[in-house]
């Protein structure tokens, strides 16, 4: 994305990637927030599922079907990646498939170090993902600001998306249909991996899924922990990281995708601008992804193992909101634009108290979600979208 816009503005731009387009480990969906603000994301012949049902369920309560109002976009990220390094070549981006092994900090510029040789550059979008292996740029993260991901790629097919939220786990399972395989994973912090897996297959299991012949993978993704956001390394001197390598992951869903893609185009905005000034150029994308994201991903860390992990009525808060979905056309609501991307975290109780009111289910909701949801600081609540 980055690269895609320096290159289309005129400056030349070198994209170093070692894989290429490649499967990464997650489900693969791109939210309506996502293609309404990048139409190029719908607008492609690429190889995708469009899908609008859903079914939401959790522990020891039947799950509920969700028809989107906005259609989540499933595509496989091996895809995905090559429509964006399509669309970077396209633009005239030079695109290389080179490891960097290291990077040194010049007077003013970088020295890259790769298996083929070096490369001179005056500025650096570090873009490696949650195991960036350049430790003095990017994301500097401690044990508890990672959740596990892992899951399987199995040749099956189905139309919906399921969504299962278990017992005592700050995490959720997902099946989603891609084009010739379904991406079923299960993602979660507390756990280790051979626990997280014994959870999806018991419940891939139960849904009569055959994970025995898909392919098993593993992955780590930031989820970083509310005092972490705060002081969270997504810049420096002549350099910002997007996406993963900044930890620009939702906290509660696990959803990157997005954050990835707007990081990217804002990190680019700053250096096209006609002000850009390389030495404080890290200070001025950090200030543009406060006011975009990062501070409501940073509210959102504050409820988050409440959210997953919370009782309320003797039930876990997960399997007390699938029931009241039933119950509560106006909660249904919240869900459908929580799963489009378009409610935020910071207007989220305001939303919740201003509409939902009235019958005593919208009264049990209503006090559920005071005990979950703390208020916004005051100078958030006015800046909030």
């Amino acid at each position: 994305m980055t690269a895609a816009n320096l290159a289309g503005a005129g400056l030349e731009t070198i994209l170093l990637d070692e894989k290429l387009a490649w499967e990464k480990p997650c489900g693969g969906g791109v939210t309506y927030k996502a293609y309404e603000k990048y139409p190029f994301l719908f607008e492609n012949q690429t190889e995708k599922k469009v899908v609008t049902d859903s079914y939401i369920g959790a522990h020891k309560t039947g799950p509920v079907r969700m028809n989107l109002n906005q259609p989540l976009l499933i595509f496989s990220r091996k895809a995905l990646n090559q429509l964006l390094l399509d669309r970077a070549e396209r633009a005239g981006a030079q695109i290389e498939q080179e490891r960097v092994t290291g990077i040194e900090q010049r007077e003013k510029g970088w020295r890259l170090e790769t298996r083929s040789g070096r490369i001179e550059a005056d500025y650096v979008v570090v873009a490696t993902g949650a195991r960036n292996p350049l430790r003095d740029v990017g994301t500097a993260w401690t044990p508890e600001d990672t959740m596990v991901a892992l899951g399987y790629y199995i040749p099956a097919t189905q139309e919906h998306i399921d969504i299962q939220f278990l017992d005592r786990l700050e995490g959720y399972i997902w099946v989603f249909p891609r084009a010739g395989h379904l991406s079923a994973g299960i993602c979660g912090r507390g756990e280790t991996a051979q626990q997280l897996r014994v959870r999806l297959e018991r419940y891939l299991d139960e849904k009569g899924i055959n994970w025995r012949q898909g392919q098993l993978y593993a992955h780590m993704l930031p989820s970083l922990a509310r005092r972490s956001w705060r002081g969270n390394r997504v810049s420096g001197h002549r350099w910002m990281a997007v996406g993963d390598a900044a930890g620009l992951v939702d906290p509660i869903t696990g959803e990157g995708i997005y954050y990835a893609l707007r990081s990217g185009d804002l990190a680019s905005q700053v250096m096209e601008a006609g002000s850009f000034d390389p030495e404080r150029a890290g200070e001025e994308y950090r200030a543009r992804i406060e006011e975009d994201f990062l501070l409501d991903l940073e509210f959102g860390a504050s409820f988050g193992q409440k959210l997953y992990l919370g009782r309320f009525l003797f039930k876990s808060i997960p399997s007390c909101i699938v029931a009241y979905m039933r119950r509560c056309p106006k909660l249904y609501e919240v869900m459908q634009d929580i799963f489009s991307g378009t409610q935020d975290y910071l207007t989220l109780r305001n939303r919740l108290f201003r509409n939902i009111n009235g019958t005593v289910n919208e009264a049990l909701v209503k006090f559920m979600f005071q005990r979950i949801i703390p208020e916004p600081p005051v100078g958030l609540r006015a800046t909030a979208r």
